[in-house]
């Protein structure tokens, strides 16, 4: 099965976006057109159980690893640069070192190859939870989020994956069931390889996804990873700060 993709631009060069968790490919839309005046065809991909892509039980780097071969196999696609936030940063540094000849450089927005303690069990119990038989409108979809997601900027994000479904009634375009149980996203990045190419580390200087104590493991796995620190922005840097993320991306794609 294909991954689904939105396509902007029509350049010779490639830029694969993998969003994180609970995201979406369409999130980074305003990007990609910014991008593909670079010269690049930006490919915003849905990640599998995430967005207008298959949903499957099967759920790892590994295979979504292998998805993004496939989707470039498939597309044709000889090299490309990644750009990936959290957990499509996970995968893109999997595919990396393991695809290396198929990658130019490589992006990672805020997150490092080293194993994370699981933090959104209330976040995924809150979507699980659901029950559209009645929820009837988004209203109604924040107002039972409220508790388990107090932050408005967080709950419009996860509430994007809301669309009215054939039968009329609302639903999400996330397979809760499987991401809820999925505890190999928090695993560590490993390899008996290194990727030799250009990487670019991105972290927001609120957040804590990337700590010092990551350099080594970073530098061992990617010997030319730089980290840049994008001020006033957590987590979601790409949010938080778009003007400044936005920049230092840019910077990076036209060396």
């Amino acid at each position: 099965m294909n991954l689904h993709s939105l396509i902007i631009g029509d350049g010779d060069k490639h830029l694969i976006v993998l969003h994180g968790f609970l995201g979406m490919g369409n999130n980074w839309k305003s990007y990609a057109l910014s991008w593909s005046q670079l010269g690049f065809k930006v490919h915003l991909i849905d990640q599998r159980n995430h967005g207008r892509s298959f949903w499957s039980d099967e759920f790892d780097y590994k295979i979504l690893s292998d998805d993004i071969f496939k989707y470039m196999r498939d597309l044709k696609i000889s090299s490309s640069i990644i750009i990936g936030h959290s957990m499509g940063g996970k995968t893109a540094m999997n595919f990396a070192l393991n695809h290396q000849k198929m990658i130019t450089k490589l992006i990672i927005v805020d997150i490092s190859p080293r194993k994370y303690i699981q933090n959104n069990q209330d976040i995924l119990d809150g979507l699980g939870s659901m029950d559209f038989g009645l929820i009837k409108s988004r209203k109604e979809a924040h107002k039972h989020l409220l508790s388990k997601v107090p932050e408005i900027e967080f709950r419009n994000f996860l509430l994007k994956n809301l669309y009215w479904n054939n039968s009329n009634s609302l639903s999400l375009r996330l397979n809760i069931n499987v991401l809820k149980k999925s505890s190999s996203i928090y695993e560590s990045v490993s390899s008996h390889n290194s990727f030799k190419g250009p990487v670019l580390f991105i972290k927001g200087d609120m957040s804590d996804y990337i700590i010092d104590e990551d350099k080594s493991l970073i530098i061992n796995l990617f010997p030319r990873a730089k980290i840049q620190i994008i001020e006033n922005a957590g987590h979601w840097v790409h949010v938080e700060n778009k003007i400044d993320f936005n920049t230092v991306v840019q910077n990076f794609l036209k060396l």
